[in-house]
C-alpha cells in the first residue's frame, strides 16, 4: 500500500506532545537503557519496536481494567490498549530524533461482523538511511498474531479483509488521531470500553 504523510515536513514527526511525553523522565531513563550512541536508526527502531512489543502488555490479552494513555503512564503500569502502546513506540523514537507517525486499520473486533469493528493503531516510522517509511504494529504477539520488525515487508499483526468492510487507511498521521485520545480519555474501564466503546470509522 502506498503511503501518504499528513505533513511534507519530517520535522512534525518528532514533536513531542501531551501524550508523546519523552521528555518525562521515565521514557529519559527507558531509553538510555535501550539505545546508545553507536546504534544505526535501524537498530534503535527495532528495539523500540520490540520493547513495546514485548515488555508492555496489551489490556485485552490480559484482561486488565486500567486504562492508560500518556506514554509516561503506559511504560510506568506496562499496560494498554494499541493506541497507548503506539504513544510509546512514537516517544522513544521521537526522542532519539526518529521521525514516527500514526496509522490505522478497521478490524472486526472479534471474528464476525455482526460483532462490531474497531479502529486499530500501529506506527510507522521513517528510516533516514533508507530514506523510506515502514509500518510496525507493536499490539504484542499471541497465538495468531505474529508482528514482526521488518525493512522489506511489512509483518504487521492484522491482514485486511476488504470483503467484510475491514480498512488499511493510508495516511501517517502526525500525531494521535483524536477520536482515539477521546476513547481513552472518556473511560476508565479498558475491558469495557475495549468490547463496547472503541471507535469504528475515522
Amino acid at each position: 500500500m502506498q503511503l501518504v504523510c499528513e505533513s511534507n515536513h519530517l520535522q512534525d514527526y518528532v514533536q513531542e506532545t501531551a501524550e508523546v511525553d519523552f521528555s518525562d523522565p521515565s521514557i529519559e531513563r527507558y531509553a538510555g537503557r535501550l539505545f546508545h550512541q553507536g546504534q544505526t536508526d535501524i537498530e534503535k527502531i527495532k528495539l523500540a519496536f520490540q520493547a513495546v512489543r514485548d515488555t508492555i502488555a496489551h489490556s485485552w490479552d490480559i484482561q486488565g481494567s486500567r486504562v492508560t494513555c500518556r506514554a509516561s503512564e503506559v511504560l510506568e503500569y506496562k499496560e494498554g490498549i494499541c493506541y497507548a502502546k503506539a504513544n510509546v513506540l512514537a516517544a522513544l523514537l521521537r526522542r532519539e530524533g526518529i521521525p514516527v507517525g500514526f496509522c490505522y486499520q478497521r478490524l472486526m473486533l472479534f471474528d464476525k461482523p455482526e460483532q462490531g469493528y474497531c479502529i486499530h493503531a500501529l506506527n510507522a516510522v521513517y528510516i533516514e538511511s533508507m530514506d523510506k517509511w515502514i509500518r510496525l504494529d507493536a499490539r504484542g504477539n499471541k497465538p495468531g498474531i505474529e508482528a514482526a520488525f521488518s525493512v522489506d515487508q511489512e509483518q504487521l499483526a492484522f491482514d485486511i479483509d476488504t470483503s467484510a468492510d475491514e480498512v488499511d487507511y493510508p495516511t501517517i498521521y502526525v500525531n494521535p488521531h483524536p477520536i482515539t485520545l477521546d476513547t481513552l480519555k472518556s473511560h476508565t474501564d479498558a475491558v469495557d470500553m475495549y468490547k463496547h466503546h472503541l471507535p469504528e470509522r475515522l
